[in-house]
């Protein structure tokens, strides 16, 4: 018997991530250069531009008082709305993805889904530093407290990217040839704002509506952002099931949708 250690299976899959994450971070840095520019200042506006939407909102919001609970409306408001931002920019991106980026695919290791996965990260990105930011300020203006269950804020907004990834990669494979249904993409996401629940708490909705809305799952992923942000937030209308099954289904849809794409594209 040799005394040397037997190759691990898990080998090549791990070199076959090292190589994927090193190709999506390579795209990402390009998206980010592209969008933004080479200039450090430019990258300002990845952070600046949803810090400056969730603000504005939040101060029209300054001058409410609650709404059948203790949950201050401008916390209620920034938490909601600069989430929501996240799940807008990755849709609404998603839209022309295989256009402006064709020449990525020449480079055989580059694939649809790494460019629709680099796109989605950075809005990701972006959007989660202004809220950390917007989230601070109003904790140190007295507006909210530190999150209450920090794992369970992180889980909601983890289900809403995975949900958002999903629908993105819908659109990218959907609407590359096909004009109606990129027109209709940022309808879309504008249509979804009050079927989100982003504004308001899924309680505060009276029946037989409420039963309606819990159909879509995204109004349960805010719920549960928020009773990671408030102490006294609710998993009463919160199916893990539910939303589980529907994130998984859209990525699954999402992922035959990019790989069909893929056969339709002829690079010359």
């Amino acid at each position: 018997m040799s005394g040397s250690p037997a190759p691990t299976a898990g080998t090549p899959w791990r070199r076959a991530l090292s190589v994927q994450g090193r190709v999506i971070g390579a795209v990402l840095m390009r998206e980010l250069h592209t969008r933004y520019g080479r200039e450090n200042i430019g990258y300002l506006w990845l952070i600046a531009e949803p810090l400056m939407l969730g603000s504005i909102i939040a101060l029209l919001h300054s001058g409410q008082t609650g709404h059948k609970g203790t949950i201050n409306p401008v916390a209620l408001t920034v938490v909601g709305y600069t989430i929501f931002i996240m799940f807008r920019g990755i849709v609404n991106r998603a839209e022309g993805t295989l256009h402006s980026n064709l020449p990525l695919l020449y480079h055989r290791m580059v694939t649809v889904f790494d460019i629709a996965i680099a796109r989605a990260l950075l809005e990701a990105a972006g959007t989660f530093v202004a809220f950390t930011i917007l989230l601070s300020l109003v904790i140190v203006l007295g507006f909210a407290d530190l999150p209450a269950r920090p794992l369970m804020l992180l889980a909601g907004i983890a289900y809403i990217f995975f949900f958002s990834f999903g629908i993105s990669m819908i659109i990218v494979g959907g609407t590359h040839d096909n004009r109606l249904l990129e027109r209709l993409v940022h309808p879309f996401s504008y249509f979804m704002i009050p079927l989100s629940a982003a504004f308001y708490q899924v309680s505060w909705v009276p029946e037989p509506y409420r039963h309606y809305l819990l159909y879509n799952p995204f109004p349960q992923m805010f719920e549960l952002v928020r009773h990671g942000q408030f102490p006294s937030a609710t998993l009463e209308y919160v199916d893990f099931t539910y939303m589980t099954a529907w994130t998984l289904v859209l990525n699954l849809f999402g992922l035959l949708a990019i790989r069909a794409v893929r056969r339709r594209i002829h690079l010359s």
